[in-house]
């Protein structure tokens, strides 16, 4: 891979693709809202005309997918590259924010914590996959193990983990955030509890409830998915303080997973991850453009769907072997 080792240089060359397009920034907006409020005013309809919930999982998993993309939007406000105004991608990622569950200002730290140290052994625990080598592991108490375990298992990760991120630690301040992300939780919360009690006035709780948690559900799975195979795959880099670089965690420790271009487009590019880790501050909406414009970022071997199922079970890192292994390899 002939690669810039210098980020500055690297990041000359990426600056064209950072600048936003806000006639794009706000079509963009226009046709996931749209489309994800459709889904809610559908479901609200059908259901209050006896519709069985059943039969509404496929309009709640296209309901999930376009949550999906209003966090890319979420997420893309959150490093300020969706507008050039400040005050306009904080008040857009507080909106998108309350539509996926989402504190902007404590997400947005510990998102920009997550871009600092991926990849990082000594600065593990802020914005990751809990991962913990195999030398800890073996150490680990029974209590321990037992956690991870059940932390990893897919069931557990991608089952319980939508409604868990979202609806119980999204609602709960980090012990060392800032204060301003503190007092951005809890006003989260509150304007989420009017948004809900409102609705539900409106439309009746449990039709709330019928609405949302399927659309939670799905748009969780996809989106814990995509987080999870963005650093967690064969070939990913890890490296103790010391040695760490930031180009190689990008490079070889951030997924270029490709994916059809209909997934691409209702997953915000965001599995261009590699290209997004180098300089975050491109919308998501350039980041196909800037991956062809160069020879070392189209040079990254791809991630296919098929090779992501087998990330599953790559749970620990080993040292030794530099390489994540499954537990019976221990």
């Amino acid at each position: 891979m002939n690669a810039p080792s210098d980020l500055k240089q690297i990041n000359k060359q990426l600056a064209p693709f950072a600048i936003p397009n806000h006639k794009r920034s706000i079509s963009e907006l226009f046709i996931t809202l749209v489309p994800y409020f459709s889904v809610w005013i559908l479901n609200v309809i059908l259901l209050k005309q006896n519709v069985h919930p059943l039969y509404l999982i496929p309009l709640n998993i296209i309901g999930g997918l376009f949550m999906v993309r209003t966090f890319i939007i979420f997420h893309d406000t959150c490093h300020g590259s969706l507008f050039t105004q400040t005050k306009l991608n904080k008040w857009v990622g507080r909106f998108t924010g309350l539509l996926t569950f989402t504190p902007f200002t404590e997400w947005s730290q510990a998102h920009n914590l997550h871009h600092a140290s991926s990849g990082d052994l000594d600065r593990r625990g802020v914005g990751d996959v809990w991962t913990m080598t195999a030398e800890e592991y073996r150490n680990a108490s029974k209590a321990s193990r037992l956690a991870y375990r059940f932390y990893r298992n897919p069931l557990v990760m991608f089952g319980l983990g939508p409604f868990f991120m979202l609806l119980i630690t999204n609602r709960i301040p980090r012990k060392n955030a800032k204060r301003s992300a503190k007092i951005g939780v809890w006003l989260t919360n509150f304007s989420l509890i009017l948004f809900v009690t409102i609705l539900s006035l409106l439309i009746g709780f449990k039709t709330y409830l019928l609405v949302q948690l399927p659309i939670i559900f799905f748009g969780g799975l996809v989106g814990i998915w995509l987080f999870y195979v963005q650093h967690q795959y064969e070939g990913t880099y890890w490296s103790r303080s010391e040695q760490w670089d930031v180009v190689k965690a990008a490079l070889k420790g951030s997924s270029f997973y490709k994916l059809p271009r209909l997934l691409h487009w209702i997953s915000g590019n965001i599995g261009y991850h590699h290209n997004h880790h180098l300089r975050s501050g491109i919308p998501f909406y350039n980041l196909p453009a800037c991956h062809n414009a160069h020879t070392f970022l189209r040079s990254v071997k791809p991630l296919t769907i098929k090779e992501s199922l087998k990330t599953i079970k790559l749970c620990l890192w080993d040292e030794e072997k530099q390489k994540l292994i499954a537990f019976n390899e221990l």
